[in-house]
């Protein structure tokens, strides 16, 4: 009997000093939680959101009219929530916001999430800034081209493509057609009609010309791909061609992309090409110096060169790809720049994501041509109709950009470009790669030739 009391008075004990200790042992830390898109976004308000952060017991929600939270909306400056989502009341139609939220479990709080920026609708009334884009950013202290890309059809005298060009634009990208199966006919034989066209309306406009481009595996002529020659006789087709184009336009293109999309999406390795195959892995720096050869040759000495790439912003394993290709082409001083196509969406990739990737390029003396800047809407296909908060959305998402490039050194600024000129002909809605089939309207004018808040957006990226 004595032995059971013992027995059961020690497990007593072990059981209020478990108890004990569990009682003192530290706190998990909290994680920093991630904020999402907004929901339910109109006139007044908007439905804030956010992920579960375990251990915590609540949340702590700020709003702001401005990105570095100096000011904070009545009632939005470290408010308590304890659910994942709040419903933001009481604000005015057609301004941007900015919302982030903490965790917090008891006197413990995480570091700020990500930063959210919504703007409400409300504003359809107020009329666009109509300034002309260039004119703005001529009057910058250090200025940049603003590009468009166009197509050969475009460029009759007193067309409205025509007008617009010339009054808000300082550089054209042709969309497809300086592209080698556009110009290549056979071996040595090439047909510069339509690519002529579009030089020429530059140089007779003082208008910059980005040659666009040089190698890309999506554009090889069919007498190329079906080439029986050596893997060497065919790299000096390749060589010829380069050196043909840049001796064409000698002095005429200011500008080249000598190779685009030569990393593969899956960020590890060079994508898969007929480049790849039958030139080697060393073919994008041959390309590099077929074509700074042929300038020097033609005594174009001011030519610059690029790299062209897409979705290096939320890739993180092909931008380091791409990166450490820059690394050997600027080992060999063959490349001037890279080009950042942006073809966003109205949430992604977020300002710190595109900040890094820029960024990276400024650390290594890489001028930057954000070369391909569209923002769709409908990525989802959830919407039938332009709406009045993508509309917003978007224009603010356009400013962003605008905001982040205008802000780079002066010595790392070239040209930031939009890919086409209205929405009705973007190549967007009816690229059938993209998972959003259907209307999307990711321009700066619409199918009236009419500028939109996007327009206005870039505009306000420039104060």
């Amino acid at each position: 009997m004595k032995s059971k009391f013992l027995l059961m008075l020690a497990s007593i004990v072990f059981f209020l000093n478990a108890c004990s200790k569990d009682d003192n042992e530290t706190v998990e830390a909290l994680e920093t939680p991630v904020a999402n898109a907004p929901k339910d976004v109109n006139d007044n308000g908007f439905r804030a959101k956010w992920n579960y952060v375990s251990y915590s017991k609540s949340y702590l929600l700020d709003v702001s009219t401005t990105e570095d939270f100096t000011t904070f909306v009545p009632n939005y400056n470290a408010k308590e929530v304890t659910d994942l989502n709040d419903v933001v009341v009481g604000l005015t139609g057609g301004t941007q916001y900015f919302y982030r939220v903490r965790a917090k479990s008891g006197t413990e709080i995480s570091n700020y999430s990500n930063i959210i920026s919504v703007v409400t609708t409300g504003s359809s009334g107020i009329p666009e800034d109509p300034t002309f884009l260039k004119v703005k950013v001529n009057k910058l202290a250090n200025p940049f081209f603003v590009g468009m890309a166009i197509k050969a059809s475009q460029l009759t005298n007193g067309s409205p493509y025509d007008i617009i060009l010339k009054n808000e634009f300082s550089s054209i990208s042709a969309e497809y057609e300086m592209k080698m199966d556009q110009i290549s006919t056979a071996s040595g034989v090439y047909n510069w009609t339509v690519a002529d066209k579009i030089v020429a309306y530059g140089n007779a406009n003082n208008i910059n010309v980005h040659g666009h481009a040089l190698v890309w595996h999506n554009s090889v002529p069919q007498w190329l791909k079906d080439f029986s020659g050596t893997d060497a006789e065919f790299a000096a087709e390749v060589k010829k061609y380069i050196t043909d184009v840049v001796t064409h336009y000698a002095g005429k293109v200011k500008s080249w992309d000598v190779v685009n999309e030569a990393v593969d999406d899956n960020g590890g390795t060079m994508r898969n090409t007929i480049f790849l195959q039958r030139m080697g892995p060393n073919y994008v720096k041959d390309c590099f110096q077929w074509a700074r050869a042929a300038a020097t040759a033609a005594g174009d000495t001011s030519l610059l060169l690029f790299y062209n790439d897409y979705a290096t912003s939320t890739n993180t394993a092909k931008q380091d790809k791409v990166f450490s290709l820059l690394d050997d082409l600027k080992a060999a001083k063959v490349i001037d720049g890279v080009g950042f196509q942006m073809h966003n969406t109205y949430l992604s990739p977020t300002k710190a994501q595109i900040e890094a990737d820029l960024n990276k390029a400024v650390a290594k003396g890489l001028k930057i041509h954000v070369s391909e800047l569209d923002i769709q809407v409908n990525q989802f296909n959830d919407i039938s109709t332009f709406t009045n908060e993508r509309r917003l959305a978007q224009k603010a998402k356009y400013k962003e950009m605008v905001k982040i490039y205008n802000a780079l050194p002066a010595a790392n600024k070239y040209a930031l470009t939009i890919w086409g000129m209205r929405d009705n002909e973007s190549w967007i809605p009816y690229n059938t790669e993209l998972n959003h089939p259907g209307n999307d309207w990711p321009l700066l004018y619409d199918a009236n030739f009419a500028v939109k808040s996007s327009h206005t957006g870039f505009l306000e990226g420039l104060d």
